[in-house]
C-alpha cells in the first residue's frame, strides 16, 4: 500500500481541502500535515514552483492541485469515466483555479490597497468567474457540475463557494454569490450535506 503525505496550510479551505476530502472518501489513510503560512514562507523555496499543496506519494513529490484531486478522486470513485463527463468536470476545476490566480494577487496587501484590490476583483473577476460556473451547473442539470453525480468538481467548487459566503476574504461582499448565482447556493448546500463531505468534517472534529 502507498504512503501519502499531503502538506497544505492549516485550514479547513483552499486547493488541499478537496484533496483531503477525497481522501477521506476513498477510505485511503494519508499523512495531513498542515503547515503554518510563516512555515511556508520559510520553506517554499524549497516547493517546486514555489507552492502548496504537494503531495508525496511513496516519498516522490507531486505538485498541482487538480492534478491531485483527479488522481485521488479517481481511487474514491469520484471522477466521471465518460470522455465528456470527464471534460465537464474538468472545465469547473480548472475555472476554480484560474478564479484563485486573480484571488491570490490580493493576498499580501493591506488598508485602502487591499479593500480597492478586493472591491475591484468582486466587481470583475470573481462576479465573472461566479456567473460562468452558474452557467455551466446548470448545463450539467443544476445539481452537479458532471455525470449527473458528485464529482470532484462539485468538492471543488463547493470549497470555495464556501469560503466566499463566509466571509473569508476582507472586502468580498458576503452575499455576492447569493446575487449572482442562487444555483451555486443551492449547490453549496447540497454537497455540503452530502454523506461523503459530512463524514469528512464529522472524522475532522472527533
Amino acid at each position: 500500500m502507498s504512503k501519502f503525505k499531503l502538506t497544505y496550510f492549516d485550514l479547513n479551505g483552499g486547493r488541499g481541502e478537496p484533496i483531503r476530502i477525497a481522501f477521506h472518501a476513498a477510505g485511503i489513510d494519508f499523512d495531513d500535515h498542515r503547515i503554518s503560512f510563516d512555515e511556508f514562507r520559510e520553506t517554499r523555496g524549497d516547493m517546486r514552483f514555489t507552492c502548496a499543496p504537494v503531495l508525496e506519494i511513496d516519498g516522490v513529490t507531486v505538485t498541482q492541485s487538480n492534478s491531485m484531486l483527479r488522481y485521488v478522486g479517481k481511487m474514491a470513485g469520484l471522477y466521471p469515466e465518460d470522455d465528456l463527463q470527464a471534460l465537464y468536470c474538468d472545465e469547473a476545476m480548472d475555472a476554480v483555479e484560474d478564479l484563485l490566480h486573480h484571488v491570490v494577487q490580493s493576498f499580501g496587501l493591506e488598508g485602502d490597497e487591499l479593500k480597492a484590490a478586493r472591491e475591484k476583483l468582486a466587481a470583475g473577476w470573481l462576479s465573472i468567474f461566479v456567473k460562468g460556473l452558474a452557467e455551466i451547473l446548470e448545463r450539467a442539470g443544476g445539481d452537479y457540475f458532471a455525470d449527473n453525480r458528485l464529482t470532484v468538481a462539485d468538492l471543488k467548487v463547493y470549497v470555495q463557494i464556501r469560503s466566499l459566503r463566509a466571509g473569508k476574504l476582507d472586502h468580498i461582499p458576503t452575499d455576492l454569490v447569493d446575487k449572482l448565482a442562487p444555483s451555486l447556493v443551492k449547490h453549496e448546500e447540497r454537497i455540503g450535506n452530502a454523506p461523503i463531505v459530512t463524514a469528512y468534517y464529522a472524522a475532522r472534529a472527533s
